[in-house]
């Protein structure tokens, strides 16, 4: 079930809205909606942000307008985000705001839990598809709110001809054009793109770690590309030997599954009944402690679970 659209005007209001949701949940938030967009013809971009790191979420946004006004678009500054400073960023995007009686966003992000459910399920969903649904999403809101959508532009995933055609098939009453390079190419996509880096950027530097309330934790995380030897480093030395990484941790990225394969406790799930006789293979009870000071310093984990510690069955 989709979480609901908080509305946001401004980028306090959307750290706001990030510091008080559960990091473990996907969140949508969304400007509030200019009346005109009823009425005019309308043009919507989307884009994404986030979509290589191991650490933290992907958010895709999306902006829209209608075609009379576009051209504000470019007076705002409005381009690839990649390519514009974070203070430049987030000064366009309180630009945004101000123009709401024209213009509209909204954005989905994606959690690090989500991400790794989907690629770890029985029936695997790629990042490709996670990509494909969130832009589905988002123009379906839009079409929700009553916008009068006529002209779509996507910065691809994929083959851009396969994903058009998609998107055409759910939206035949629609021009949809997706592109590589769209977010370069289309205002409204520049639009859409900085919105979702700004989003993320306020949920990396608002993130809750519900793994240790109240205890400062370690943000030297480096750039948060798998490459990146400070985030390896920051991986390895915050991953727990029994319940892996925090939550801002993807856990299927390649990076963080093989520094969990060579730091964390490993578990045999084989159905032999006969006597593990390996004497390299630690029993995962060590890791929780053996004398009773250790036994009752329970984790969050236990806690949200309402378990105890029990001697005897």
């Amino acid at each position: 079930m989709q979480s609901s659209y908080k509305v946001c005007k401004s980028i306090f209001d959307v750290k706001s809205v990030i510091s008080t949701e559960d990091n473990s949940f996907d969140v949508r938030i969304e400007s509030a909606l200019p009346e005109a967009t009823k009425i005019e013809k309308c043009i919507l971009g989307i884009d994404e942000a986030g979509r290589g790191p191991v650490l933290g979420p992907m958010v895709y946004g999306t902006a829209y307008c209608s075609m009379n006004n576009q051209t504000i678009l470019k007076t705002l500054g409005c381009a690839d985000s990649k390519v514009l400073t974070e203070n430049a960023r987030d000064e366009i995007f309180d630009n945004i705001n101000k123009q709401a009686d024209i213009l509209g966003w909204a954005v989905h992000i994606i959690s690090p839990t989500t991400i790794s459910n989907c690629s770890f399920r029985r029936q695997k969903c790629s990042l490709n598809e996670i990509s494909h649904n969130s832009a589905i999403g988002l123009i379906q809101r839009v079409l929700d709110r009553g916008v009068n959508i006529c002209e779509v532009y996507v910065d691809t995933v994929g083959p851009a001809e396969k994903y058009e055609a998609k998107l055409s098939s759910i939206f035949p009453q629609l021009k949809i054009t997706v592109s590589k390079k769209a977010d370069s190419l289309f205002p409204i996509v520049s639009a859409a793109s900085i919105c979702a880096k700004v989003t993320r950027d306020a949920a990396l530097k608002n993130w809750k770690f519900i793994e240790r309330p109240g205890e400062c934790i370690d943000s030297n995380w480096g750039s948060g590309y798998p490459n990146d030897p400070v985030t390896k480093d920051y991986l390895k030395k915050n991953i727990d030997p029994v319940f892996g990484f925090p939550s801002i941790v993807r856990f299927c990225w390649s990076t963080a599954e093989l520094i969990l394969k060579n730091h964390a406790a490993q578990v045999d799930w084989s159905d032999d009944e006969e006597e593990n006789t390996d004497k390299t293979t630690v029993p995962i009870t060590s890791f929780f402690g053996q004398n009773k000071e250790q036994v009752n310093q329970k984790t969050p984990f236990f806690d949200d679970r309402g378990l105890v510690v029990t001697t005897s069955i």
